[in-house]
Formats: C-alpha cells, structure tokens, sequence
C-alpha cells in the first residue's frame, strides 16, 4: 500500500489515503509517484501536484523497520510539506524550536533535553514520584538561557 498526503496551496498537510499499490504503478509494476497522483486526482477532484507521498515507516529522518527513509516524516494533518527539502514537518511545538532539516525534526534552541544527572536520580523516590526535563517557552522567551525545567511527577 502506497500512503499519499494531500495538501493545500499553502503546504499544510489536509489528510492522508492509501492507494492500492496496482493504482501506482507503470506497466513494469514499478510504483510511480506520479502515477499515484494521477489516479487521486482523477478519484478525488483535487490536483495531482497536490497529492505527495509519504512513507508510513518514517519518522525523524529514520526508517523504523531499517529501510530508507523517506521524506523526513511520514506526513501529518496540519503538518506542512517543505518541498525545497522534500521533508513532511510536524506541527511546530514551540514558538522558538528550529528546525533540523538532518534529522528532520523540531529541536529547542538549547540543543536536546539534559539529562538527569545523579545527584538528581538520587534524590528522587521512585515509588512515588518521577523527574524530567520539560520544555517552558515562557521561561525560554523571559531569559533565552534557560528553557528546560526539571519536573517532578506524584504518583
């Protein structure tokens, strides 16, 4: 089965479909994108340019059953579609996360979550709470310095 998102004029993921793989392929039975945009324009009176396809398997930039992977993600409703990087985007999570076009994921601008460190695991019951970092956009936009903040969970 070959997985197809539709889009809008404005790059933003409407829906995904399936199509048979035979609606997709040439007379060689090799699957052609464009074939398969064909076919989905003609059953969904939506543009052929408008229909890309996408790999269900794909998910920052990493194929999870080891294959190739294929454009960044496997696309999203209300995601967008970057063809200059041929890259499915999922929403944006915070106001100042970039984009990492080699992962083809959202990242903050302080680089990844820290990790707790020892002293912290040591100070936590871990039959009644749990601590990790969480992103705080307020605390990033009060002092760009600061954005991770340690949170503790009850059980």
């Amino acid at each position: 089965m070959a997985h197809f998102a539709k889009i809008s004029e404005e790059n933003e993921v409407l829906s995904v479909v399936v199509v048979d793989d035979k609606d997709c392929q040439d007379e060689n039975g090799d699957e052609q994108e464009s074939i398969g945009q064909a076919f989905l324009e003609a059953n969904n009176n939506w543009p052929a340019n408008l229909w890309i396809k996408t790999s269900y398997w794909t998910f920052s930039n990493s194929h999870s059953t080891g294959g190739t992977a294929f454009r960044g993600n496997f696309a999203g409703i209300g995601g967008t579609w970057d063809s200059e990087n041929q890259i499915f985007w999922p929403s944006k999570p915070f106001a100042s996360w970039v984009k990492n076009i080699a992962k083809a994921s959202w990242e903050s601008p302080l680089g990844a979550k820290p990790s707790i460190t020892s002293e912290q695991q040591s100070q936590i019951d871990a039959e009644t709470h749990s601590h990790g970092y969480v992103w705080d956009e307020d605390a990033y936009q009060a002092d760009n310095n600061t954005g991770w903040i340690l949170n503790s969970i009850t059980f």
